[in-house]
């Protein structure tokens, strides 16, 4: 008998009916179980009380193929017609397999990446085809199934034939070649294509006996306790809070957002803990659908879009940096480099921190993880939610700030609501306005203004608050501050305004008198040449420092200003 080889991917298995005919694929875990699609199990009519006993799992990696009889692990097959939920099954051989292989399921982040899957459409009989595609979130607020998307047109695509295929990584980066989860369908409408993925934290809720074969850190570190009680979003505050939050964690938005979780919104911040769990892969397989579809409006988060949640209560500095760095496949290292590899990770992250201020040592934690990464985390695109139980720390940097204080100040006059929805509304506008125009220039500058924190999430959180209690003080309040912050954004888009506009001018100056300076000296004059290169770069190379880039634009001019009049008056 010849020696067994078989390729880097040894996992990849094709599943058959008893004529040998490919019905799916499937991921061998090891010489005695296999992971497929429930569907696949169900078209071969192998499923429990089916029309066949066994199917047939055939190698396409090994060297001599190999192929044996298979039936399902008892109590291992798991389908939900005519939903996105479960279609998984584990298949027990019925002798073990020659190939000696070992398979790991990784719980790992699914904010993006590409993806590689590896399926046996009709078109290609029983050779298989690979296909790429990249995640992108799960398509749809009910169900727990992760969207593919397609990344090369033209190119093969998935298909059936494809279910229970591997999924494996092939982005650079910490988790490249690592197999992530199985296919469970596919999706072609025109020129539409797509697909969707079971994740192994998924998976792994509905058959905890493939625990052994899995790896990784999951989501949520904190407790799971997936089934809140039924009026938790009747509170206006918390449900406020909710929506708050949603649109800031699962839309484009990047940066820090203070949440003051406090007493008023329920023990052990509920709320927060509930809307972790709509994005939660494992804690999602315990919510039906019902429970995402019913929920208010801005409640739920798409599945994944949290890539990590990390609840800090009675955790050191240390406990806390080891989650994240199992969590994300982090090198780790000393403080600095945890912050830089985080800052630095691609897709950016989306880090959800709870009860910091019941944390061994919040000082610590804040001074050396926690303060770094919201300092930066705008520009480097992170989002990153921060759960105090009372004030957050003096010098914390941040984007927006979430709390259940009521406001007060001293305003003259009933308000009504009509009156402060549109107050906040025209400041959402104004800040989301300020907010493009940092994107777009903010950096360019030395000692640019800093954006201010966004007050109109807070605002509208205050405002559906005292909405139910009308006539309440309190809205008077928000139309104050309401009229304050857009005074304070007015004064940052001045003052950045200010910076560009001398900047296009100082150009145009340099611009100007180096085109006249040619007409007397020409082009390759080596003194003038000298002033000009270094007053050009410190106008192009940010941050500009416009003290410095005035004072050698100035510098260039009075010197060519001053060969110039020698020339006339010698003339």
């Amino acid at each position: 008998m010849g020696q067994h080889h078989h390729s880097d991917k040894p996992w990849r298995v094709r599943v058959d009916d008893a004529d040998g005919t490919p019905c799916g694929a499937g991921v061998l875990l090891d010489e005695w179980h296999v992971l497929t699609c429930a569907h696949v199990v169900r078209k071969v009519g192998a499923v429990p009380g089916g029309s066949a006993a066994d199917l047939r799992i055939t190698s396409v990696a090994c060297r001599p193929e190999w192929t044996r009889t298979a039936r399902v692990a008892p109590g291992s097959w798991v389908q939900k017609s005519g939903t996105h939920r479960g279609d998984v099954a584990l298949l027990r051989l019925d002798e073990p397999a020659d190939c000696g292989t070992r398979t790991t399921l990784w719980r790992v982040p699914l904010s993006g990446g590409i993806v590689s899957v590896y399926g046996f459409p009709h078109a290609s009989g029983t050779l298989g085809m690979g296909s790429d595609a990249e995640l992108a979130g799960s398509g749809g607020r009910e169900g727990e199934w992760v969207l593919l998307n397609r990344v090369r047109p033209g190119g093969p695509w998935i298909e059936p034939g494809y279910s229970g295929a591997g999924v494996a990584v092939i982005s650079e980066g910490e988790f490249q070649g690592r197999v992530i989860g199985i296919v469970v369908a596919d999706y072609v409408d025109g020129d539409a294509h797509a697909a969707w993925m079971l994740p192994t934290e998924t998976i792994q809720a509905y058959l905890p006996q493939i625990e052994p074969f899995t790896d990784g850190v999951p989501t949520s570190d904190g407790p799971r306790s997936p089934k809140w009680p039924d009026d938790l979003l009747d509170d206006s505050l918390r449900l406020a809070l909710t929506q708050e939050l949603t649109r800031l964690l699962d839309g484009r938005w990047a940066g820090a957002v203070v949440v003051g979780t406090g007493a008023a919104t329920g023990a052990g911040a509920s709320w927060l803990m509930r809307l972790v769990n709509t994005a939660d892969p494992a804690a999602r397989a315990d919510l039906s659908d019902a429970e995402l579809t019913e929920a208010p409006g801005d409640t739920v988060l798409g599945l994944g879009a949290i890539d990590a949640a990390c609840d800090a209560r009675g955790k050191s500095v240390e406990d806390v940096q080891s989650y994240l760095v199992g969590r994300f496949g982090l090198r780790g290292g000393d403080d600095r480099e945890i912050v830089h590899q985080l800052l630095r990770r691609r897709p950016p992250a989306c880090l959800v921190v709870g009860s910091i201020d019941r944390a061994e040592n919040p000082e610590e934690l804040v001074d050396r993880l926690l303060r770094p990464l919201a300092a930066h985390a705008r520009t480097r695109g992170l989002r990153l939610a921060l759960g105090f139980e009372n004030k957050p720390p003096s010098g914390m940097s941040y984007e927006v700030s979430l709390d259940a204080e009521q406001l007060t100040a001293t305003a003259p006059g009933n308000v009504t609501v009509e009156a402060v929805e549109a107050a906040v509304r025209q400041l959402t506008a104004e800040e989301d306005a300020a907010a493009r125009l940092q994107a777009e220039s903010g950096l360019t500058f030395f000692a640019a203004p800093r954006l201010p924190i966004a007050a109109a999430p807070r605002l509208r959180v205050r405002t559906a608050v005292a909405r139910g209690a009308e006539p309440d003080p309190e809205l008077a309040a928000i139309h104050l501050y309401a009229s304050a912050a857009r005074a304070e954004v007015a004064r940052f888009e001045r003052e950045l305004r200010l910076m560009i506009t001398t900047a296009e001018d100082l150009r145009k100056a340099l611009d100007v008198h180096r085109v006249r300076a040619a007409r007397y000296f020409g082009d390759e004059d080596l003194a003038l040449g000298d002033l000009y290169a270094p007053a050009a770069r410190a106008l192009q190379t940010p941050p500009i420092d416009l003290t410095a880039a005035r004072k050698r634009v100035r510098r260039y001019i009075d010197e060519a200003n001053r060969r110039i009049e020698q020339i006339e008056r010698e003339a």
